[in-house]
């Protein structure tokens, strides 16, 4: 089954950089287990909401410059936040940021403050400005 995104999904994708919404949309189309786009470019309000309840650390976030996306899959009509979905999904991400060329970090892979829904461009490669597709086509 080939899965596509919400209308919702795809307005999240804005102001995101290029390269991940190239990986979110080969992703969709690859995946065995449907996902949502829950947020990619955050205003420092959101994310100074998000430090004070706990949800974040740091205001350093990539969603701030639009490196970042979190997604979560979506099992049976809705939302799941479920680990074992995340590792379902997580490789097929990971295999499609390979096939594009494309470094790529998951909260879910970090030691401390695991991130399940969180994927971003790392700071080595993709600098705070920098809005350059690095895709090799």
């Amino acid at each position: 089954m080939t899965f596509r995104f919400s209308k919702r999904s795809l307005e999240r994708l804005k102001g995101v950089h290029p390269d991940i919404v190239s990986l979110m949309h080969l992703a969709i189309k690859e995946t065995p287990i449907d996902f949502t786009v829950l947020e990619g470019l955050r205003s420092v309000d959101r994310q100074r909401k998000l430090v004070r309840s706990g949800a974040s650390r740091t205001m350093n976030s990539r969603h701030l410059t639009g490196h970042a996306v979190d997604i979560a899959p979506y099992v049976d009509g809705q939302i799941s936040w479920h680990w074992p979905h995340y590792h379902e999904l997580a490789p097929v991400v990971k295999q499609c940021a390979k096939k594009l060329g494309i470094q790529l970090e998951w909260g879910g892979d970090w030691r401390s403050f695991k991130d399940g829904p969180h994927w971003q461009l790392p700071w080595a490669v993709y600098g705070k400005d920098d809005k350059t597709s690095k895709i090799k086509t």
